[in-house]
């Protein structure tokens, strides 16, 4: 069934703020673990959307993508890390950048729970559910996948200069100068949609299979 954009909204609303900002909370959460309370002094380790929201890149950008098709985009007021803070900064900069990530992929397992329990529901909500059910999934495996990109400062970026030798992540790390714009020409040229989709695709087909 096509859905109206009000209605798009409506089930793509709370999958994309909580996707979002739980993304950053669980990048503050795990800088925590290993040593660095920059996030924690600030409050932003919180799973209150309201300390995360950034209105454009949480909002109106997501609602755009959701509206007009194509990969998910969007970002969250990112939660300060100082990463020379950890015990071990290049060693735990794998953890703290791999939280987000992971983070998406549970709350994606979640949503597929949701939907394949949305016959418990009552019969006047159980289309909506398996709609948000649907929506949570790709968002979330969106998000996932989307940051997973090797390119900083993404955070399969930081993944990359934390994995790499000394010596080639300092001179990689120096991409993340013009990682975001990077980022958007590949977007734009749709460059990404060439592996992207059908990562999302695969993973959704597997998620739905094994939790719902």
């Amino acid at each position: 069934m096509e859905l109206t954009a009000i209605q798009k909204i409506t089930v793509y609303a709370l999958p994309i703020i909580f996707a979002i900002t739980v993304h950053e909370a669980a990048h503050g959460y795990v800088a925590k673990h290993f040593g660095d309370l920059t996030a924690y002094k600030q409050n932003r380790i919180s799973l209150n959307p309201l300390r995360h929201i950034d209105p454009i890149g949480t909002i109106v950008l997501p609602a755009l993508t959701v509206l007009l098709g194509g990969v998910l985009f969007g970002w969250a007021k990112p939660v300060p890390v100082n990463f020379m803070n950890l015990r071990h900064p290049k060693k735990d900069m794998l953890w703290v950048a791999a939280a987000g990530p992971f983070s998406n992929l549970i709350m994606a397992i979640f949503w597929a729970i949701l939907f394949g329990r949305s016959a418990y529901f009552p019969e006047s909500m159980s289309l909506f559910v398996q709609q948000m059910g649907i929506a949570g999934i790709s968002i979330n495996l969106s998000l996932m996948v989307l940051n997973l990109i090797p390119l900083p400062p993404l955070d399969g970026g930081r993944i990359a200069v934390s994995l790499l030798p000394n010596h080639l992540a300092y001179k990689y790390a120096q991409v993340e100068r013009y990682g975001f714009l990077i980022l958007i020409i590949l977007l734009m040229t749709h460059m990404l949609d060439l592996f992207i989709f059908p990562l999302i695709q695969i993973s959704q087909s597997l998620i739905l299979w094994i939790f719902a």
